[in-house]
C-alpha cells in the first residue's frame, strides 16, 4: 500500500459522492448515512446522477473491455477539483489503483483517470485523515461489542482496516473485538462466490462462526458486498449476528439512533 499525502479539508467544503452500485441497489441507507456524516462536517455533497459501477466486476472477471467502457462513461462526471468519497474500500481501491492503468494505450484518457484517481478517498480514510473527525458519541446509548470486517481489496489496496480500527476504538461505549478469522476473505469475491460456491460457502461459514465465538452480535464493515454475504449466511445458519455498514454504525452512535433501525440484509 502506498504512503499517501493527505490535504487539508477542501476550502470550498464541496465533495462528490460515488455511491457504488451495491449501495444503490441493496443498502441505500448506507449511502444516506454517508451523506449525513459528511454534512455533519459542514460539507456540501454532490451526487452525479450518471454514475454506476466502478468496473470491478468486469475487470476481476477477465473482461477488460467491458470494464473500460464502464469507467470511460464516468470519467467526466466529476469535473470540479473536489474529493470523491467512496463508502466502499474495494470500489475505492479499484478507482484509485486500476482506473488509469486500464487505459495505458490511451494516454489522454489515462491521464484523466489518473488525475481523478488522486481525488478518490474511502469514507473512513477521508473522515480520519482529511477531516480529522472526533466523535463524542451519545452518552445514554447502550454499550456494544462489535467485530470489524475489512474486505480483501480494502485491506490491501487502501489500508482501510487501520481507519476502521481507529474510528471504532474512539467511540465511547463501543468495544471492538478481534476474532480468529478477521484477516480472511468472507468468500464473496464478486463472481468468485458464483464460480466456486462450495469454497465460498465454507469461507463465510468460518467467518460467521469466528465472529460469533467472540460473543459479539454485530459485524461492522465498510464494504457492502461482504456485508450482504456475511449477513445472509448468518441468517441462513440461524446465527445471532447482524451486519451494519460503517457509515450507518457511525451515524447511529453519533446521532443516537436506535440499533433496531439499522439495516440487516
Amino acid at each position: 500500500m502506498e504512503t499517501r499525502h493527505y490535504p487539508k479539508p477542501p476550502a470550498d467544503r464541496q465533495v462528490y459522492l460515488f455511491g457504488t452500485c451495491v449501495i444503490d441497489l441493496f443498502m441505500p441507507e448506507a449511502g444516506l448515512d454517508t451523506v449525513r456524516l459528511l454534512e455533519r462536517e459542514g460539507l456540501t455533497v454532490h451526487f452525479p446522477r450518471g454514475q454506476s459501477c466502478c468496473g470491478q466486476p468486469a475487470y476481476s472477471s477477465g473482461n477488460p473491455e467491458q470494464a473500460r467502457a464502464v469507467v470511460r462513461a464516468q470519467l467526466d462526471l466529476f469535473p470540479n477539483d473536489w474529493p470523491v468519497i467512496v463508502p466502499s474500500g474495494s470500489c475505492a481501491g479499484m478507482m484509485r489503483h486500476h482506473w488509469a492503468a486500464m487505459f495505458a494505450d490511451e494516454p489522454e484518457v489515462a491521464e484523466k483517470a489518473r488525475a481523478l484517481s488522486e481525488r478518490i478517498y474511502e469514507l473512513s480514510e477521508f473522515l480520519l485523515r482529511v477531516m480529522k473527525v472526533s466523535y463524542p458519541g451519545v452518552p445514554e446509548q447502550d454499550a456494544e461489542r462489535v467485530v470489524l470486517h475489512t474486505s480483501c481489496g480494502a485491506r490491501r489496496e487502501m489500508g482501510t482496516r487501520v481507519h476502521g480500527v481507529e474510528l471504532l476504538d474512539a467511540l465511547p461505549g463501543v468495544t471492538r473485538v478481534e476474532h480468529e478469522h478477521e484477516s480472511e476473505c468472507c468468500g464473496f469475491g464478486g463472481t468468485f462466490s458464483l464460480k466456486h460456491a462450495d469454497i465460498s460457502g465454507a469461507m463465510v461459514r468460518d467467518k460467521v462462526a469466528s465472529a460469533c465465538a467472540t460473543g459479539s452480535k454485530r459485524v461492522v464493515s465498510a464494504d457492502c458486498g461482504c456485508l450482504l454475504n456475511i449477513g445472509h449466511a448468518a441468517k441462513y445458519q440461524g446465527a445471532p449476528l447482524e451486519v451494519e455498514h460503517m457509515a450507518s454504525f457511525l451515524w447511529r452512535r453519533v446521532n443516537g439512533t436506535d440499533a433496531d433501525e439499522s439495516l440487516n440484509p
